[in-house]
């Protein structure tokens, strides 16, 4: 189960995730400590990323660099 929540987490950051998938993880998060601690550190890197400079450029331009 725990594979499937982290996948889910992953999915979470690049897209909406749909109601049953949203209550999939919920649910799994209500009952594992060690997921709801990898959770968090993915929304932290998420937020880190959308801050991070390189972030705020064209992403082809970063390819040209």
């Amino acid at each position: 189960m725990c594979r499937e929540a982290t996948g889910l987490m992953s999915l979470k950051q690049d897209k909406t995730l749909t109601l049953r998938e949203k209550m999939a993880l919920r649910i799994h998060l209500s009952m594992c400590r060690a997921c709801r601690h990898c959770a968090r550190q993915f929304d932290l890197l998420h937020q880190a990323g959308k801050h991070h400079p390189a972030s705020q450029h064209d992403s082809r331009q970063a390819l040209d660099d």
